[in-house]
Formats: structure tokens, sequence, C-alpha cells
């Protein structure tokens, strides 16, 4: 064992990394050639003796050539050739130095498949001429050739006009022999015959349609005569050419609309330079709608589209079969634009329920159109898990209008609350007039059983006591906090119904409201139990306010969603730990167990083992929605220092009270009256998200907020 242990461990580790580390540098020593040392990624022979006479290459099998990116090569008066399978295998090479030595000669190809150099320096070695093709398809930041014996010539003037296009300050002092064997500055030479060539697109209109074929001509002209080629790019559509010394033509056959946008070079070449003349293609063609999905949320709601077409396509929005009238509050943005291609969505501002439905995008140019439809579901009907449309009238309210109209008819109708039946006027207003007196009617009735419960609720803390709930003591029991005997034959019990409220001892019928389509009290099942969550599964962070009936902390709570181990949950203390502050805690629980809506906050459960009692409820971030107001009104926008708070804008409050409406609307269906209503009542959260609830911060929570 102590043997094993002798040759294990970090330390033993560290010498057999060292190890492998020695072997590495022996192997790459190995495969560099004789003058030479090699490393990972640079290669530098700079020993005269005994020298090099070819290119240096790597052995098989050791060095990467692929991630060799620096050559450096000094004082090798026996190395005069670079041919052109020399450096092929260095890929990755980007800086190359060749100085002090013999190199008289690089082949053409050299550097074909070294894309990557950016730096080549060939100073003081033996070249009389070296040709620009060597170079053309590189993008040199930097070609270093002072102390070479170039000779005069043609071959050399792309040197200097290179020279000339750069005319920067650091420009090299080059030169080269005459035939009088004297040295001119290659600036000063001046070489009959020997000039750049000029090239000359003869080009129709290129502004043509999807399908059709085209014909380019171009002529070329130059001395020395010039060879000429077509740069093409990356065309799509079937092409073919015919090209001599100095003319040529490019037929374009079926064009397709991915080329729009392209260029097309006619390109002029000789020994001292190239010049090149170009179109651009432009394709027309019908609109296509590449992508329409359904709609996300971000700052605001967004159903994104892609819309292909030339010339730009007109835009047109339907709603359930009729035009979709922009406004500020839902309009197109189109975010990216590239040439044919647009990207963008249709944005609305705060979306409810009632913008539910089918969205239609009709893309539409003098080539054609083209449609395509999504569903959009922003928010659930208040009352219905399943977002269903209820039995309303068929009148849409909206912060925008639609209308059947023709899709070129833009005419903003936001001020106008139109029905999806468009076809006669008069109808449209009788409509509206049954909608106004049947939902006055529905106010009216409820005002008055309002009032009425009102007057009853007096001599009740908690008003109206609903099905059945218990709250589980343990794992394998629980006991009912009350009981409602629906089978008594008493008086009041036959009387009412199965819908019949209890009021203290008399039961009053009460007659569910049709467009309340909520979980009715028929639909609440005797055996709803309250839940309990052990006490160890709380863990309390902090405090975040204090009432009459006790203290609010933000605590983490421990498997209470399969989802997720833990949650963050706000949970309220009992201080009066009284027989009847117990009562009403857990007629609070039940009531609240049976409210369960979007808009409503989320109560999780009780915790009864010792005390003090404590209830659970979700954790809305930014705390009340008074105080959350204050802080984003103007004033203290005015009044802040640093980053100043944003102030809400009237969509945004719009959507706030849209929210805790929608709230209302369920307490309602349920017979319930919020009875202390207030900002201060309100919790905000993530996305402005608002909920109506109540942590007792400024009045007695268990007091009965809610009623029936």
């Amino acid at each position: 064992m102590s043997s094993w242990i002798r040759w294990h461990g970090p330390a033993m580790a560290r010498l057999w990394g060292f190890c492998w580390l020695v072997v590495g540098f022996w192997r790459a020593a190995v495969a560099c050639p004789t003058s030479c040392k090699c490393s990972a990624s640079r290669i530098w022979c700079s020993d005269p003796s005994p020298g090099i006479v070819a290119f240096p290459r790597l052995e098989p099998n050791s060095v990467d050539p692929e991630n060799i990116t620096e050559i450096f090569i000094a004082n090798q008066k026996r190395l005069e050739i670079i041919n052109e399978d020399d450096v092929e295998a260095y890929v990755g090479l980007r800086n190359l130095t060749i100085v002090d030595s013999g190199l008289k000669f690089v082949a053409h190809k050299a550097f074909l498949k070294n894309s990557n150099l950016q730096h080549i320096n060939f100073t003081r070695n033996k070249l009389t001429s070296l040709s620009r093709k060597h170079f053309r398809h590189l993008d040199l930041s930097e070609l270093i050739l002072v102390g070479n014996p170039f000779t005069c010539s043609c071959d050399i003037m792309w040197i200097k006009t290179l020279q000339e296009a750069k005319s920067s300050p650091d420009t090299q002092d080059l030169y080269c022999l005459n035939e009088s064997s004297k040295n001119i500055p290659l600036a000063n030479l001046q070489i009959p015959n020997c000039g750049l060539p000029s090239a000359n697109l003869a080009a129709p209109n290129l502004t043509v349609e999807e399908g059709k074929s085209i014909t380019l001509s171009c002529s070329v002209a130059g001395d020395p005569v010039p060879n000429m080629y077509w740069d093409v790019g990356n065309l799509v559509s079937k092409h073919m050419n015919e090209t001599s010394h100095t003319q040529g033509s490019l037929r374009i056959t079926n064009i397709s609309s991915d080329d729009s946008g392209k260029q097309i070079s006619c390109v002029a070449e000789n020994l001292v330079g190239e010049d090149q003349d170009s179109v651009n293609l432009t394709v027309h063609f019908a609109p296509t709608i590449t992508f329409l999905e359904s709609p996300t949320s971000d700052h605001h709601w967004c159903i994104p589209f892609t819309v292909k077409g030339n010339p730009k396509p007109a835009l047109q929005w339907f709603y359930n079969g009729a035009i979709l009238n922009e406004s500020k509050y839902i309009c197109t943005k189109i975010h990216v634009t590239n040439h044919t291609e647009y990207h963008g969505c249709l944005q609305l501002d705060n979306p409810t329920h009632m913008n539910n439905g089918d969205y239609t995008l009709i893309a539409k140019n003098e080539y054609g159109k083209d449609e395509k439809q999504i569903s959009a579901h922003f928010m659930g009907w208040p009352g219905i898990d399943d977002g269903a449309n209820p039995n309303y009238p068929d009148v849409i309210y909206e912060d925008y209008g639609t209308a059947a109209n023709d899709i070129g008819d833009t005419t903003n109708r936001s001020n106008e609350i139109p029905s999806t039946d468009v076809t006669d006027k008069t109808g449209r207003e009788h409509l509206s007039v049954y909608a106004v007196v049947v939902i006055a009617s529905v106010v009216g009735f409820c005002l008055l059983v309002m009032l009425f419960l009102l007057k009853l609720a007096r001599h009740s803390k908690f008003g109206m006591k609903g099905p059945a709930s218990v709250i589980s003591n343990d794992d394998d029991s629980a006991s009912p906090l009350h009981h409602i005997s629906n089978g008594s034959n008493t008086p009041s019990s036959s009387e009412g119904g199965p819908d019949a409220v209890i009021i203290g001892m008399t039961k009053i019928p009460v007659i569910e409201n049709p467009q309340y389509f909520g979980i009715t009290n028929s639909q609440l099942k005797p055996d709803t139990f309250v839940q309990h969550i052990k006490r160890h599964n709380i863990v309390l962070k902090r405090e975040l306010g204090e009432g009459a009936f006790g203290k609010v902390f933000l605590a983490e709570c421990y498997n209470l969603c399969p989802e997720q181990d833990k949650i963050l949950v706000a949970v309220k203390t009992l201080k009066d730990a009284s027989d009847n502050a117990r009562k009403d805690f857990h007629r609070e629980a039940e009531l609240l167990t049976n409210l369960q809506h979007e808009h409503i906050v989320k109560f999780y459960g009780v915790c009864v083992e010792g005390d003090p009692l404590i209830m659970v409820f979700e954790y809305m971030k930014h705390g009340d929605l008074n105080k959350f107001l204050r802080a984003h009104g103007p004033d203290a926008v005015l009044m802040a220092e640093g980053n100043p708070p944003t102030e809400l804008t009237q969509s945004q409050m719009l959507h706030i009270a849209q929210q805790i409406a929608a709230g209302m609307v369920y307490l309602a269906s349920q017979h319930f009256v919020h009875r202390d209503l207030a900002t201060r009542n309100c919790l905000v959260g993530e996305n402005l998200l608002v909920k109506i609830g109540d942590f007792g911060m400024s009045r007695d929570v268990y007091s009965t907020d809610y009623y029936r």
C-alpha cells in the first residue's frame, strides 16, 4: 500500500505532467528540420550552419502544421525556391518572414491555400521579379520587398502601382536595375506599353422579373493585353459565359428571387493590375410570408413575421376576418430589412382577452400576394380557466377599429366600436343599443344585490359560509373548519335551492348571472381541502410589514410545487392566539382556497403546527400598487437622483386597471364583494402583473376583505 501511495497523488501527477511536457518538446525538436526550432505554433530557422536548402516541412505525426501561425527564416543562403506545395500545409499561417537569404523564385500558386496570410517580409533576398498573381487572392496588410535586385520590367510595375495607392509616409525605398545595370527608384520607373487595363460592362436595365432571362456584355482593353473573366459571386440562377481576350458575354436564365441585390462584375487583368466594372441585379417578385408565429411577450406583445417581396409589399392585418386598422395601441413594426426580406411584428400594447382571436397577414405588391393566419391568445376570459369565450354579444370593445373593407383602405377607425357583422349599419346600431340595455340591467341588479348583502352581513364577521373545507392536521387525518347542511328540511333550506347563500341563520336565493361564467357555488365541492404546509418547509427571509393581525414575512417554501424545489412566498402570521382569532383564521383560509384566478393573489395554504398560525401566499416582487404608482409617477421621476424610475404610460396604467377589473369580474361571478378595494390592497409582480389581495399592511386582514 505504501508503494502505491508513493507513485500516486498530487506530487506524482505534477511529475508525470512535467515528463509529458519534456517528451512533447523532444518530439517537436526531432520533427524539426536541421537549423530550425519548432513549437506548437511557430517555426524559426536562423542558424546559417549547416542551414536549410528547402522550405521547412514538419515530419508526419509531429506538430500539426495547421496550428503554425508564424514562420521565420533568416541567414539561409541556400534557400532559393518556394514551390507550389511547400506552404500549402500551413493553412493557419499569418506571418511569413524570409530575410537575408538566397530566395530567387516564388511559384505562382505557392500561397493559394494560405488565405490567412497577413504579413509577408522578403527583405534582402535575390528576387529579380515577382508576379502579382502570387498575392491577388490575399488580404495583405504588409508586403516588404526592400533590398531585392529587381529588374526594371513590366512584371514589377504592379509593385509601383501598389506603392502609389498606399501613399503612406512609410513607403518602402524600392529600386530596380535598368538595362545599364543602374539602380533607379521604382517610383520613377516608366515602361512603355505597360499600364493598367480597363473593363466596360455594357449592361441593360438589370431590373428583371423573377423567372425571366438576361444577357450581359463586357469589353476589356489594355497593354499588355488583359485577360477577362466574370465574377458572379454566389449567384443561384443558372448562368453560362462566353469570353475571348477582349470580349465576353454572360447569359443568366430563369432568374431566382434569391439573386436580387447581388453584384455581377466583369474583370480585366494583366501584369500591372486589374480593373472591374460591376452592376447590381434587381429581381421583382411576388410577396411570400416565410414566417408567422404565435405572439410572444416582451415589453410589448409581438406577433412576429418575415415577408419577402420586391417591390416592397404592402402589409395589411385582419382580425377575425375584418380589416384591422392600426393605431398607437396596435401597429406594424419592421425591425430588420435585408434588401427584399422584412422582419417585424404586429405590436400590441397591453392586449387583453378581448384581443384573443385569429390574426391574418396579407402581403401584396403588383406581382401578387400571399397570406397566412395565426391564432393569438393573450389572456384568459375572466372566470374561465380554459380561456373560452362566453356567450357575450358580438360587440368588440377595442383600442383599435376593424372593418370589412378593401385591403387598400387604411382609414383609422380607432374611435368606433364595430361589430363582426359589418354588412348592415342599422343592425349594428340596434345591436349596440341592445348591448347597452343588457349591461345596464346587469349592473343595476348587481348593485341591488350588493346593497342587500351589505345590510345583512353587518352581524357576521365573515358573511357567507361557503362549502365545507378542511385543514389537514397531519398526513393521515383532517378536521373540518365548518359545514353547511344541504340536506336540512328547515324552511330556510327548502326555499332557496342548491345555489342559495347562507348569511347568519337566513338563506337567500341567489340567481347565477350568465355573464359571470366562472366557477359557481354548485361547482365548489364539499370536500375542498385547505393545503397544510409543514412548518419545517417554511424558511423566513426578512420582514415585509406588520399590521394589527401580525407580521408579514418573505420566506422560502420547500416542496410546495412539483416543478420547483423551493419558491419565494409571503407568509402572514397570526399575533392574536384567541379562539375567535383562530376561528377567523380558519374561515379566511376556507374562503381564500376557493378563490382561484390569475388576478387574485394565489393562496397556497396554512401552517397550524404550533404558534403562530401562518397563511402562505404567492410573493409579488414589487409590493403594493399604491407605492408602485407613487414610485413611477411624475413626482418620483422629477425628484429622483441617479437613474430615475420610468414614468408609467397611459397604456400601462390602463393595463393595470384592466387586470384589476378582470379580478373584480371574477369575484362578482363568485358572488363576492371586496370590502376594501384600494391600491394598497393590490400587489404588483413581474412584467406589470397586478393581482387583488391584502397583506394587512394598513388594516386587519382578518376582518373579512371579501364577503358574500
